[in-house]
């Protein structure tokens, strides 16, 4: 696809729910999911520069989107999903204000976003602006949005059905606090990540989500015991995949974490700048994720 194509198209593609026959067959066959993740876009709509330093012409949204569909046409269960910060970082969000962001997104057909600190940059009514041009849902369950312009624009979760599967979607973010201007997030209250969590999980599994996805913009791993994806998984049960952001890590493969409970969690993030296109295939069976396998895709 042309890039100046590609920017001009508003259509909406359809998104997240498939209803089939369950990818669990009466037989037991053991079948794939796949989830294609992003996250720190930051407004990257184009390639990097040819002669960046680090990656040269890697990026871009169109070559991004043609991944995708290559995926799409190969796999028959896909999700793709952003953890956050999807605004800030080129000319392209100082002039169109985060509406070719989403416009963008929502051709490339994403299922389900989170919210990033950048995310706020233009204030609660400005994203509000541009979230009306995405056809995708976002979800936070520990922003409290009741007394803010926001309040009917995010929702703490999302259910998704893949081959008559129930994928329960929940995200969290981290506190604003010093990283936004307080004018940008006022009235928005912020709770605790790991109580939320706690609550999603809880909820979901009362309405038999048979697999729990995190988006988190809490940042994979810090030098101290701020809260981070790491700590969140290790505080937390029923989360079956956390998919990160905010602290641009480049992860080659997603890594395994023990949860309170001493049972797997899947943690992945892949940088920043839409270099690459995170990709997890689950193996399911009526116990649940019995295998996986994590890349990431380079782009460009």
């Amino acid at each position: 696809m042309e890039r100046r194509t590609f920017i001009q198209q508003t259509g909406v593609v359809a998104g997240a729910a498939l209803i089939a026959p369950s990818l669990v067959s009466a037989s037991g066959k053991k079948t794939k999911l796949v989830i294609l993740h992003t996250n720190d876009t930051h407004s990257n709509i184009d390639p990097f520069p040819a002669n960046h330093g680090k990656y040269p012409g890697m990026g871009g949204v169109s070559v991004r989107a043609a991944k995708i569909q290559q995926i799409r046409a190969e796999e028959e269960y896909v999700l793709l999903l952003d953890a956050g910060d999807i605004f800030q970082g080129t000319p392209y969000f100082n002039k169109f204000k985060g509406v070719l962001e989403m416009k963008s997104m929502t051709e490339m057909g994403y299922d389900v976003g989170t919210l990033g600190n950048h995310d706020f940059d233009i204030g609660m009514e400005g994203f509000k602006a541009a979230r009306q041009f995405a056809s995708f849902p976002f979800v936070n369950a520990n922003y409290d949005f009741s007394s803010t312009a926001m309040k009917d624009d995010i929702k703490s979760h999302v259910i998704l059905k893949k081959g008559g599967v129930k994928i329960g979607v929940f995200g969290v973010g981290i506190d604003l606090k010093g990283l936004v201007a307080d004018e940008n997030f006022a009235g928005m209250i912020y709770n605790d990540p790991i109580a939320a969590a706690k609550e999603q999980v809880r909820l979901l599994k009362a309405e038999h989500c048979e697999v729990i996805i995190c988006l988190s913009h809490l940042g994979f791993e810090y030098p101290t015991d701020k809260l981070s994806d790491k700590v969140l998984a290790a505080s937390t049960e029923g989360i079956d995949l956390i998919i990160g952001g905010h602290t641009h890590t480049f992860l080659e493969a997603p890594v395994v974490l023990k949860n309170a409970a001493g049972k797997e969690v899947i943690v992945n993030q892949v940088g920043y700048g839409g270099l690459y296109l995170g990709r997890i295939d689950l193996e399911l069976s009526r116990s649940g994720i019995t295998r996986h396998k994590g890349e990431y895709v380079a782009i460009g």
